[in-house]
């Protein structure tokens, strides 16, 4: 992964990309700056802040020991856990399909499980966190929109995952606001930024951005955008694309590269 280049070209030095377009960058939640890239941008904490370590959670890595490509995301996860100064601690995962070895592998790597199957609703609870949620299920993202629907929770969220314009794209309007209604409301209120393209990790990082949301963006929406936050159901959902907590633990995650 370091010698393909595709990582320098997705975590770069600090200030290229206002270098590259002649504009500063759009403003970070408190406590995290870019960490800027030629194509793509993640989150760094800001040395000296009041604001605590960014933590990170992520969600639907997949079984990486069967897999080269969820390999290659933890190995990923590693390195940006390493440049962002956030120790392997502070780092969350979830994925039902982990299996015991996997799980006893993340360990010894430093990093911790949540417990339960929290369908993507997790709560940051102040703390500014980076979501990491390579090829996850739109609902995963929509739940956790849900979860940390106000202005001043998701000014602090940074999500590294599949595209939301490219999910507003590929979606008709009507199932994208009937079945992910958080995904459609905050989509004017998102700053998105794609990872690179990369021959090597095509079918890995494919359809992947970074995605942040200013507070001054998400102080322009409508006020009735903040009104409604009835728990998602995906009653009319054919294709929901995440195991549930009702479900078997030992079901295979559905196939990611399809999403």
């Amino acid at each position: 992964l370091l010698s393909s280049g595709f990582w320098t070209a997705s975590a770069g030095a600090c200030g290229e990309r206002e270098g590259r377009t002649g504009r500063p960058p759009p403003a970070a939640p408190p406590g995290l700056t870019f960490l800027s890239v030629p194509a793509g941008a993640v989150r760094a904490p800001l040395g000296g802040s009041a604001e605590p370590l960014a933590r990170c959670v992520c969600f639907g890595l997949g079984r990486f020991s069967g897999s080269p490509a969820a390999r290659h995301q933890l190995a990923f996860l590693l390195l940006l856990l390493e440049e962002l100064g956030v120790p392997p601690g502070r780092c969350s995962l979830f994925d039902p399909a982990f299996s015991a070895q996997e799980t006893a592998a993340l360990g010894q790597l430093g990093l911790r499980l949540l417990p339960d199957n929290e369908e993507g609703k997790h709560d940051i609870e102040g703390s500014a966190t980076l979501f990491y949620m390579v090829h996850c299920g739109k609902a995963l993202y929509n739940n956790l929109l849900w979860r940390n629907w106000s202005a001043g929770a998701l000014s602090k969220m940074v999500i590294i995952g599949n595209s939301f314009k490219g999910i507003e794209e590929r979606l008709l309007s009507r199932i994208l606001e009937r079945d992910y209604s958080y995904i459609a409301k905050v989509l004017k209120g998102t700053e998105e930024v794609a990872l690179p393209a990369h021959p090597r990790y095509l079918d890995t990082f494919n359809d992947t951005s970074v995605h942040w949301f200013p507070v001054q963006k998400l102080k322009e929406l409508s006020p009735e955008v903040w009104d409604f936050v009835e728990e998602p159901t995906y009653q009319d959902c054919d294709n929901l694309e995440i195991i549930r907590k009702e479900d078997r633990a030992d079901q295979q995650s559905p196939d990611r590269s399809l999403q």
